[in-house]
């Protein structure tokens, strides 16, 4: 099978360095130059909770040859039309897009590629790009999986190549509930990315001050109720019922599910959301894919999100230049809310 990660950033570049590791062949390409002028120098360079340096085959996208039986998206979603119609002239006949974007995004590439090549893998670790080719793994090893799922129309003959193929890397689940493993990744990357990105914070930072964490209860719960009202079960994440964890019904459950948020987080606590580093480094992030979908939902659903919209507006406010990521950015949810 040939194989290509399309985007190949901080998650990308851990990706592909585990997978020739262990044997496998995939083309990293990413734009940046001095990023891919480094892979090929140097190999990939993984630090952070592992320590390796492995030669892997990195490329920009003008030159890319052939075709391809296997193309893992990892770009940003803001041009995902665009970026798939690009890809599809190096997609084979029966080849797949494996999207592990985060968010939502399968309906939008099958628009394009057709579900019948449309993967969509939930990725439950997280990496940092340090400078050009070296990344910083952030999940602790024993706590990494993917999620592998279709959507309507999908082709599920395909999900066993490629589970055995992620398998270089680390545990993969065939899920049947994938909108709901998707709500699951969703509700993380809402509260703790959300947080993350506005506070300027790793995940356990924003996570261990009460008064982040207060808000970080707040984003999960509309999470929660969100996808409740429109009938989605949330599924567990790595074998944790987070629903039952974390949703509250009453002051006593919600002091518990406050406290419980710190542990719930724990083998991620060194992550650095990806919308933070875009921040750091300039640039226009996802933020409407991920807390704005729940707003989209809650709207759709009679579901109130005045958490998640703070996000987006403060992210938003971010990229303008009319704020910092802050911890003191705080305050404006307590201003509002």
């Amino acid at each position: 099978m040939r194989a290509c990660i399309y985007g190949a950033g901080s998650l990308g570049t851990v990706l592909g360095a585990y997978v020739t590791k262990n044997g496998g062949q995939v083309d990293l390409i990413n734009r940046n130059k001095a990023h891919v002028e480094m892979l090929r120098k140097n190999g990939a360079r993984i630090v952070g909770t592992v320590d390796m340096t492995v030669p892997v085959s990195a490329m920009t996208p003008d030159e890319m040859t052939g075709q391809y039986d296997l193309i893992i998206l990892l770009t940003k979603q803001l041009a995902n039309a665009e970026v798939v119609k690009g890809l599809l002239p190096f997609l084979s006949g029966d080849g797949t897009i494996v999207t592990m974007q985060n968010g939502i995004p399968e309906l939008g590439i099958a628009d394009v590629a057709g579900a019948e090549r449309t993967v969509g893998c939930t990725v439950q670790w997280g990496a940092t790009l340090l400078k050009p080719g070296v990344a910083e793994l952030t999940s602790e090893p024993d706590s990494m999986n993917f999620g592998l799922g279709i959507i309507e129309g999908g082709n599920i003959t395909k999900l066993g190549e490629i589970k055995r193929f992620l398998e270089l890397m680390c545990p993969v689940e065939i899920e049947e509930n994938f909108i709901g493993v998707r709500w699951s990744k969703l509700l993380i990357n809402a509260a703790f990315s959300g947080m993350s990105a506005v506070t300027g914070t790793t995940f356990g930072e924003a996570a261990g001050n009460p008064a982040s964490r207060k808000y970080v209860q707040l984003l999960i719960k509309e999470c929660i109720d969100v996808a409740a009202a429109a009938k989605i079960t949330i599924a567990p994440v790595q074998g944790v019922n987070i629903v039952a964890l974390l949703d509250y019904r009453n002051p006593l459950k919600k002091k518990i599910a406050n406290m419980l948020i710190p542990v719930v987080i724990k083998k991620h606590a060194r992550l650095k959301a990806s919308m933070l580093q875009d921040l750091e480094n300039g640039k226009k992030t996802e933020v409407d894919c991920i807390n704005g979908i729940v707003c989209e939902y809650g709207k759709k659903y009679g579901v109130p999100t005045p958490a998640n919209e703070m996000v987006v507006k403060i992210v938003h406010g971010i990229e303008e230049g009319k704020f910092q990521p802050s911890p003191e950015n705080v305050k404006l949810f307590e201003k509002e809310i």
